[in-house]
């Protein structure tokens, strides 16, 4: 613990639900461990920007943390960032560090001029502003080798944050090769926006079905996106509101919500499998548990292979337009009013035929260590594919240890903290 010195504030930039569980959470705890919980020398305050993928919920989770002294909520950053005015007109203390951990990196340069502190950018994937920036968190080499050398001197390769998931559910994983032939739990992430969830709900119910069939004491779970609530999920799961249905069967799913408080709900298919509904945000506690999980593309396989659970990821093309997702002038033309479903269906198109990787575990090590599952999926030839795993649960364990391969190191949240004792004091 830091005594007899100047009190400082550490201001910390984040925005989405993901960045305030994942980055927030462990940041905050390891700097109360090295800088103490006297508020009256170091006071922790988050500050929230503008997210597309908000929840609306950001700052009440971040409220939740006890090592948090005061949070800013999103719609009113623009008035901080522009005019330095908070709703509760906070007061500022002469010494502090600000501390990007989600949102626009330009940010970190704009409030920390303003607030006259040093600042402290990590650096998942790029790194910006390094000329005015003072110290960077790489999470890898790769980020530091795209910035020209006379500012190496500013970072520091501390790993992937997301990689202290596991440190902070506190529970190692099982060996797989012990447990998967048992009675295996298989997540199904079906997507948490309308086009991956219509064809996600419907592909994953019929697949979970094919599989109980052949293995019945297996277990499901859906961890329910943030953004998703129940009833919008059983529309996914009723053929007659989701046309795509019938495409794998018209299996249905109807949901079962619980008569006492400590259960979980529950979908249940029209051939009597239970899948449970994690509702709690993140599910990283039960996931953990998962010998196998299907999923759609995005950040989620980056959340898995940070859990090191081995993962398939589904791309079916029953409905080519489902990925609108990407970046620059392609994502702009899928998106257009009127016109970007037809551009998004000849990008994706473009895009399959390239053969490229989708999974972030994969494009990370160059090469499929997750299987990838694109074209029209059957859901008999999936359900084979997972029997297959948990029948081999080698193979299970193989993939797994190559997710922890590619991964960054866990301890990054530890890192920064040293890192902004360091630059405090």
């Amino acid at each position: 613990m830091i005594k007899s010195v100047p009190s400082v504030d550490i201001v910390i930039l984040s925005n989405g639900p993901g960045e305030v569980t994942t980055w927030v959470r462990p940041v905050v705890r390891y700097l109360r461990q090295q800088l103490g919980n006297d508020v009256s020398q170091v006071r922790i305050s988050v500050v929230l920007s503008p997210c597309p993928h908000s929840t609306g919920k950001e700052a009440a989770i971040a409220l939740g943390y006890t090592e948090v002294d005061r949070v800013l909520a999103a719609e009113d950053f623009s008035s901080f960032l522009f005019w330095g005015k908070t709703k509760d007109s906070w007061d500022w203390r002469k010494r502090g560090i600000v501390i990007f951990l989600g949102g626009d990196q330009f940010y970190t340069l704009a409030i920390g001029k303003r607030l006259g502190y040093s600042t402290l950018i990590y650096a998942e994937w790029d790194a910006r502003w390094y000329r005015w920036i003072d110290r960077f968190a790489a999470m890898n080499q790769s980020v530091l080798n795209k910035v020209p050398s006379r500012y190496h001197h500013k970072f520091s390769v501390v790993g992937d944050l997301m990689a202290d998931i596991t440190l902070e559910v506190n529970c190692d994983r099982f060996s797989l090769a012990e447990s998967a032939s048992d009675t295996p739990l298989i997540g199904l992430l079906v997507g948490s926006k309308p086009a991956k969830l219509s064809q996600g709900v419907p592909l994953c119910l019929a697949i979970a079905e094919k599989i109980q069939q052949q293995k019945p004491q297996a277990k499901f779970m859906i961890p329910v996106a943030p953004t998703l609530d129940l009833a919008t999920l059983s529309k996914y799961a009723n053929p007659e509101q989701n046309p795509l249905s019938s495409r794998w069967g018209n299996v249905s799913g109807e949901i079962i919500t619980p008569k006492a408080a400590k259960e979980t709900p529950c979908l249940v298919t029209s051939g009597g499998t239970i899948i449970q509904l994690v509702t709690q945000f993140p599910a990283y506690e039960t996931l953990i548990k998962c010998q196998l999980c299907l999923t759609t593309v995005g950040a989620n396989t980056a959340e898995l292979a940070s859990l090191a659970i081995p993962m398939i990821v589904l791309l079916p093309t029953q409905q080519l337009d489902a990925m609108r997702s990407w970046d620059g002038l392609p994502g702009i033309l899928a998106n257009l009013p009127g016109v970007g479903t037809l551009f998004a269906q000849l990008i994706n198109w473009s895009i399959i035929k390239q053969g490229r990787l989708f999974a972030w575990p994969n494009i990370w090590a160059k090469c499929e260590i997750v299987p990838e599952l694109i074209g029209k999926l059957d859901a008999d030839t999936v359900a084979d594919l997972v029997l297959d795993y948990l029948a081999h649960a080698e193979k299970l364990q193989l993939m797994s240890d190559r997710l922890i391969e590619v991964r960054g190191k866990a301890g990054a949240g530890k890192e920064i903290a040293d890192m902004v004792r360091q630059e405090l004091y």
